[in-house]
Formats: C-alpha cells, structure tokens, sequence
C-alpha cells in the first residue's frame, strides 16, 4: 500500500469508538444527519459544520468521533451497505436458491430505494479513490454470500463459482443502480427483471 493509500485510510478511520449507549446514540445521530445533509444539499453543501449543526452536536464533539468529512461518508457507506451484508446471515433459514437468490435480490433493491436519491449520491461517492477499499471489502463480501448460494444444492451448476459470483453481484449492481437513476420505483417489476437476468446468465451454459 502507498503512503498515500495508507494516508486516505487513515483519514477514514474514525478517532474513537462510543463505549455507552449515549455515545452511540450521539454517533448515530450524527450519521443519520450526515445522511439528512448529503440528500438536502448535495456534495456541495455537506461539511461538517452542517452536520454538526443538523444533528445537534458541538463540532468539537462530532470531531471525537470523525475527523472529516470522508469519515462521515465512509460511516454512511458502511451504514447503508450494512442490510445488503445482513443477507449472509439469512441465508442458514432459506431453503433454495430461487427463494434465496429473490433475498439478495429484494435486499439489493431496498438499499436502493428506500432512499434513492441518498443511494444515488452514495453510489458516486464510492467511485472516488478514497473510498476503493472500502466498496472492495463490500463487494467481496457479497460475492462470497452469492458463492454460498451457489453452494446449494438446487443451485445452477457453474464452471466457476468465483466468477459466477462477481458477474452476479456486477449484474444486480448494475440493473439495480441504472433503474435507480431512471427513478424507477416498481420493486416487483425490477425484482423480476434483476432475477431474470441472473437466471439467464446462470443457466446459460
């Protein structure tokens, strides 16, 4: 890693983590007011001030906690990413991979819409180089939830399970997001499309 990688990690990486209840509620406050601001005002009018001001807090006690902006975006990322990567955990009760594959489809389409215009702005931030790791670890973490899918026992048969899981999650990414950008908001309809999509490419030789 360059010393500029490693420098942009660090910059993320919060300044101590809440040990009681208050604090944390004190934390997600402050998050979900970053996510108020970001939605509100755009990249342009989020900073930290505003934040602060949002969610009610000193800027010196939002700054115990983020040291900037980047680690606002990077607490929000990971916030929104959290319910996609709970499907992981689903997975043990689900029986079949249609049933289980519709999950980590509808979960894919709830990021998305439950607040588009929020999901829209996160989705350019994650392009920027300091947040690559970051959506990396994401992704990989849901390959590896669509590699235990295809583990099932009625699930298609892949020559490469590896890289039928990347191809899936960049198909589900990608028909999820151009409908969000389209404000598409018929969920039955995507999910049917996304869904036919995955089967297609699954069952395609």
């Amino acid at each position: 890693m360059t010393l500029r990688k490693r420098l942009a990690t660090k910059s993320l990486t919060p300044r101590k983590s809440p040990r009681q209840t208050r604090a944390e509620g004190t934390v997600a406050a402050i998050v979900e007011a970053a996510a108020h601001i970001l939605e509100r005002r755009g990249f342009e009018g989020f900073n930290t001030n505003a934040v602060a001001e949002k969610a009610g807090v000193s800027i010196g006690s939002l700054y115990q906690y983020f040291p900037n902006k980047d680690a606002l975006l990077s607490a929000l990322i990971a916030r929104e990413a959290a319910p996609l990567l709970a499907v992981e955990k689903e997975l043990a009760g689900i029986a079949g991979s249609r049933a289980a594959f519709q999950r980590y489809v509808i979960a894919g389409i709830q990021y998305q819409m439950r607040r588009p215009q929020l999901a829209r702005l996160i989705d350019t931030a994650e392009k920027a180089d300091t947040f690559s790791d970051q959506v990396m670890g994401t992704v990989t973490r849901l390959r590896a939830v669509v590699e235990k899918i295809l583990d099932l026992k009625d699930a298609p048969i892949v020559l490469d399970k590896a890289v039928a899981a990347a191809d899936v999650v960049a198909i589900t990414r990608s028909l999820i997001d151009a409908a969000g950008e389209r404000d598409k908001t018929d969920v039955d309809r995507l999910r049917r499309r996304v869904e036919g999509a995955i089967w297609g490419y699954l069952t395609s030789g």
